[in-house]
């Protein structure tokens, strides 16, 4: 059943794709190009919806809700500040054995990039700052009931249609329940991908994660058809699309997952 609706919001894509015109497709172009860019001036939040499944010995589920807005600040004519949050709001069932099921909200990530204004003289955009991990998680299996702190950094570059760059950042825990794990936590997410003139993007990325307590990696392998579109000049963009877990700790998820999404676009 999971599939068959992928497939139908794929199709809707595609209807809603046909209805635009030239004009706005050229327009709708540009934003969406801007919306493969981390760092981009523009005012963006995400709706990203994942399920997984495969967790621990009874194979259990996970569905979660990324609320994911970027918000950047001009501070001067030279340098932005760029806001990124990660709020998870999840369903899971039998994730640790007969575990049951939880619902809730799971630890927040906040990562600040101060990143200039314009690219450098070789074209590449890049950023740096500070990540937070904000304990936030309703329920104790959902999340690790520590503060954490590390750096993080992006660098990309657009060439032509193409986008291509890497966005990564380190997280250990400081402070929290000290029954619970500490944190000492890499993510690194290179990601590639092809913006056409009628607003379709095509990406690739990875989010892979490698534990340096446990000395597990997780490495989803993302693949996703996006399509910029206005409904009554509100430029929206709806995303489809599979991952396939290349590797995850045993008690992780494995096989293929699915992704779908909706971003709500505010251009300066």
């Amino acid at each position: 059943m999971a599939f068959s609706a992928s497939t139908n919001f794929i199709c809707l894509l595609m209807f809603l794709g046909g209805t635009g015109s030239l004009q706005a497709q050229e327009s709708s172009s540009d934003l969406a190009k801007k919306l493969s860019n981390p760092i981009a001036s523009l005012i963006s939040v995400p709706f990203q919806f994942n399920y997984d499944h495969g967790y621990g010995p009874l194979d259990g589920d996970k569905i979660t809700l990324n609320i994911q807005p970027v918000i950047p600040i001009s501070l001067n004519g030279n340098w932005n500040l760029i806001s990124r949050t990660i709020l998870p709001v999840t369903w899971q069932h039998d994730i640790a054995g007969p575990s049951g099921t939880q619902f809730g909200l799971g630890d927040t990530v906040q990562s600040f990039f101060l990143s200039p204004a314009k690219p450098t003289a070789s074209g590449i955009i890049w950023g740096a700052g500070p990540v937070f991990l904000i304990p936030t998680a309703t329920d104790d299996l959902l999340g690790g009931e520590k503060w954490g702190a590390g750096p993080t950094v992006v660098a990309l570059k657009q060439d032509g249609p193409w986008t291509y760059g890497l966005l990564a950042n380190h997280i250990w825990s400081f402070a929290g329940n000290e029954e619970r794990n500490d944190i000492s936590s890499t993510f690194v997410q290179p990601f590639l991908s092809y913006t056409t003139p009628d607003a379709w993007t095509f990406a690739l990325n990875t989010e892979s994660t490698y534990d340096w307590k446990a000395e597990e990696w997780s490495v989803p392998i993302n693949f996703t058809v996006s399509k910029l579109v206005k409904i009554e000049e509100q430029p929206i963009s709806l995303t489809a699309g599979l991952r396939y877990w290349a590797t995850a700790p045993d008690n992780g998820p494995e096989g293929l997952g699915i992704r779908v999404a909706v971003t709500f676009l505010f251009p300066k």
